[in-house]
């Protein structure tokens, strides 16, 4: 079986292309135009409908979400906002870029947020939380939430990989205050770019929008309380991340098709699980009860295997084809905390770095077929067995 290309991202529905051409011929590519019913903010209430939220917004990119969620807290300069050591860099990115001061707390061997470390770090004198739901695993929300409510600091969630999650029957992304969502290509939903925030607060989203690029009057164009406008208008700055319509008319149709990708991407990655979990050297961490993911890529670790051994494992599956990414060897990579060093004082985190040293990334686009699926499995576990032919795993 020839190997898929595992790079490509899920195609665009063809029910995209009338809508695409008449923007095309029109030029009515912003999204405040129209005086209604831009695409954009068609994609906000149907976007709202599906998750069961009151409110969303739609900007440039899910790290646009965060730092409007951020700016829409009010949180004085250099708030002290704790996020998992286990992340991609746009997110203590947005941080930073809100004037606010990330604070990173330990993830474990199951890539989930260790709870004692984040409950130690959570008295710190912290404004905000921000989940980051990495690579679609979800933490002990219940746990979370519980700290989170007692001790009334606001969570936002970065549920860029997480569409069509849910946590004990709650779709993910409306458990803490706002919920924010990915359309960059690597996605269940793909635009190139783009994301999205959810939240039932009236207040927050009216600051949201407004900084986001509603000037003058463009903020009537949205279905919030006009009390919660007035409140603002012109009294916050404007950082202009807007979605355009265009993108909107790429991500609308593809909402219809998210259910079915979301069983497709489960069975797909249960499948490769099973497998390689067969191999006394791979573990692919199992959901926590309650857990329903919504994977398009698997993540596994490598047991008991020095660094040079799971160097050589990588380098020998992508040179059978399939490309991983050991997050603590790839140099430079953007999930490493050590590379995070715009942050000051960036403290080191051993148990994270412990992981993310044996940590493998491998992308499983849904659309894979089984023998595709099996393609990739075999490069993997030949990959695996050839470098450990004469090792033996670590006795726990």
């Amino acid at each position: 079986m020839t190997l898929p290309d595992m790079h490509t991202a899920e195609p665009i529905p063809e029910a995209a292309r009338a809508e695409i051409e008449r923007l095309l011929q029109t030029g009515d590519l912003f999204r405040y135009t129209a005086a209604s019913d831009a695409p954009v903010a068609l994609l906000e209430a149907e976007f709202a409908a599906l998750m069961g939220s009151k409110y969303a917004l739609a900007v440039s990119s899910c790290s646009a979400a965060l730092f409007l969620s951020l700016k829409a807290l009010d949180l004085p300069r250099g708030a002290r906002v704790l996020i998992p050591g286990f992340t991609f860099a746009a997110v203590p990115s947005s941080v930073v870029h809100a004037e606010c001061t990330p604070v990173l707390c330990e993830v474990g061997d199951n890539y989930r947020i260790d709870l004692d470390d984040f409950e130690a770090k959570l008295a710190g004198d912290i404004k905000a939380v921000i989940i980051s739901h990495m690579r679609g695993h979800t933490s002990d929300m219940d746990a979370i939430m519980k700290l989170c409510t007692a001790a009334d600091i606001p969570v936002i969630e970065d549920a860029a990989h997480s569409l069509g999650t849910l946590w004990r029957g709650q779709k993910i992304g409306t458990l803490g205050k706002v919920g924010c969502f990915s359309f960059q290509s690597y996605k269940m939903v793909n635009a190139g770019e783009g994301g999205i925030l959810i939240t039932d607060d009236a207040d927050l989203v009216a600051r949201a929008i407004i900084m986001s690029g509603a000037y003058e009057h463009n903020w009537k164009k949205h279905p919030v309380l006009l009390e919660a406008f007035s409140r603002h208008q012109n009294k916050l700055p404007l950082y202009n991340l807007r979605l355009n319509n265009l993108s909107a008319a790429l991500i609308r149709p593809q909402l219809d098709a998210l259910a079915q990708r979301v069983r497709d991407g489960r069975r797909n990655h249960d499948y490769v699980a099973d497998r390689l979990n067969r191999s006394p050297f791979i573990d692919v961490p199992a959901p926590l009860e309650g857990e329903e993911r919504a994977p398009d890529s698997i993540q596994f670790n490598l047991v008991g295997l020095e660094d040079a051994t799971i160097a050589a494992f990588a380098r020998r599956a992508e040179a059978a084809g399939v490309k991983v990414q050991v997050f603590g060897q790839s140099a430079d990579n953007a999930r490493a905390f050590w590379n995070w060093q715009f942050i000051e004082d960036l403290p080191e985190l051993p148990r994270t770095r412990a992981m993310l040293m044996r940590a493998c990334d491998v992308r499983l686009p849904v659309r894979l077929s089984r023998a595709e699926l099996d393609a990739v499995t075999d490069v993997l576990l030949n990959a695996i067995e050839t470098v450990t032919a004469d090792a033996q795993p670590a006795v726990a």
